[in-house]
């Protein structure tokens, strides 16, 4: 399916927000180390790329990827 950039900035948007809330909520992390983590992630750079198709995945589906990054890197 394709989508304009504008809708695909807004949907990526909207994951990483959810993105950030959880880390905030679930890890405890501060709003910055919660930015930090998500922007400084694999997974934001294939969020970030189109071709993957990462940005239809629900904000859950592409949060167990990111959690999965952050205890690999522990």
């Amino acid at each position: 399916m394709n989508v304009s950039q504008a809708e695909f900035q807004n949907m990526k948007e909207e994951i990483v927000k959810d993105l950030i809330a959880r880390l905030m909520d679930e890890c405890g992390l501060t709003m910055q180390q919660a930015f930090d983590a998500v922007y400084t992630s694999h997974v934001f750079e294939k969020l970030s790329d189109p071709k993957t198709g990462l940005y239809f995945q629900s904000s859950g589906y592409v949060y167990s990827f990111l959690e999965s990054e952050l205890e690999e890197a522990k």
